[in-house]
């Protein structure tokens, strides 16, 4: 029999903590009770059939109510007038009449006063706040231990608003830039109630760019690159040209090479052979921001070399949305082919277009992506054998 149970009428009190509206109204005042809860007892037809039971569900409900000093439910009782048992007083409604009640039928008194002396401490220092706290009362409550500390940040925050400084010297007691880190996705919700607009780039989101939309230096973004003519050395012949160099130097280095190629795997960067005007660049996955800055690439020859896989023609497309001249390199079926004994699987494909991909391309990440050469098929630019590297760059200086 479906009948509302003491378990039942916890149960709904618990749905309500859980959504964080029992605290909710403590960060504001906003009241919430006297609140109904749903009671469904038993139909007619039930009262004639199960009246045993319906008598053991009304005792149930009425200990339940009852069992410490204070009912922690009130139960509203109506006559029921039956042609067989007669009249009987059923329970109608259930209330819960105060916050202090709904939280001892769910036993959480101790984390309300805990949240209680949070909102406290929010209206004396930090009132623009208060609207987090009633947002997020259960995140608030995770974070009790770690809140001075983040108010704190915020207070000093606003006294030095854009400090043009790195993480690691904020000079606060007892906080060092780790925690800072650790609690950024928090601070940016707190920081964008707590600091004017002015102090904020609304152009910069998300965790990464923290350091930047609250004005913080952020660690540059460095580019590593080998140059592969030892004709156009940097440093004194002999050496290996490897170099690694912030986005701002590698913009202005302009160096004389018509051929420029960009692998993902650092093995093949560092074993990539010696080859007339040209260099090689480490690359970024899914991230070729940096490369922007340096307008002297868009007047060279750029090869990518990735997966043979959905995620390495995704990563081309990205790329030629920065770069549209972009070529790829060992990227074909024939290399793929070749290399089937080196094949594996490809964990998540991705599915989605690539638009910009040539007709070669997209007829071969279509036949990965629709598993017409095997299912969910890979090939790592690591497994692809150097001879077939240096034969296919041979036939490339030759073209």
């Amino acid at each position: 029999m479906n009948w509302t149970t003491p378990a039942d009428l916890r149960a709904q009190v618990q749905k309500l903590w859980d959504k964080g509206q029992l605290l909710a109204g403590c960060a504001d005042g906003e009241p919430l009770f006297p609140l109904r809860l749903t009671l469904k007892g038993p139909s007619s037809t039930e009262l004639s059939q199960c009246f045993d039971a319906v008598r053991a569900w009304i005792a149930e409900l009425q200990q339940g109510a009852a069992n410490s000093s204070r009912p922690a439910y009130r139960l509203v009782l109506r006559e029921v007038r039956h042609r067989v048992i007669g009249a009987n007083a059923l329970p109608h409604e259930a209330w819960i009449d105060a916050l202090d009640d709904a939280l001892a039928l769910i036993g959480k008194r101790r984390e309300a006063d805990r949240f209680n002396s949070l909102v406290a401490q929010t209206a004396a220092c930090q009132p623009l706040l208060l609207p987090w706290l009633k947002k997020r009362p259960l995140r608030a409550l995770e974070l009790a231990g770690d809140w001075p500390r983040l108010l704190d940040i915020v207070t000093w925050l606003q006294a030095n608003p854009r400090p043009g400084i790195y993480l690691r010297q904020v000079d606060i007691p007892g906080i060092h830039s780790k925690f800072i880190e650790a609690h950024r996705a928090n601070l940016a919700e707190l920081l964008d109630l707590a600091l004017p607009a002015a102090a904020i780039d609304a152009a910069a989101g998300g965790v990464n760019e923290f350091a930047r939309r609250y004005g913080f230096r952020d660690k540059p973004l460095r580019i590593r690159f080998r140059l592969l003519d030892s004709r156009h050395a940097l440093v004194g012949s002999g050496t290996d040209q490897d170099f690694a160099v912030t986005s701002a130097t590698f913009a202005r280095l302009n160096p004389a090479a018509s051929r420029v190629f960009i692998t993902e795997n650092e093995i093949n960067f560092l074993a990539f052979p010696p080859i007339a005007d040209s260099l090689v660049i480490f690359g970024a996955g899914y991230g070729f921001d940096m490369l922007t800055e340096a307008a002297w690439l868009r007047d060279r020859t750029i090869f990518y070399w990735g997966d043979i896989d959905s995620h390495g023609f995704a990563i081309l497309n990205q790329l030629r949305a920065l770069f549209p001249h972009v070529r790829s390199f060992l990227m074909d079926r024939e290399t793929l082919l070749v290399h089937q004994q080196q094949w594996i699987d490809e964990p998540q494909p991705t599915l989605r277009d690539l638009p910009g991909l040539n007709d070669d391309e997209r007829a071969l990440f279509d036949d990965l992506r629709d598993n017409r050469l095997g299912r969910q098929i890979r090939l790592e630019q690591e497994k692809i054998g150097f001879g077939w590297v240096e034969e296919i760059l041979v036939k490339l200086q030759s073209s």
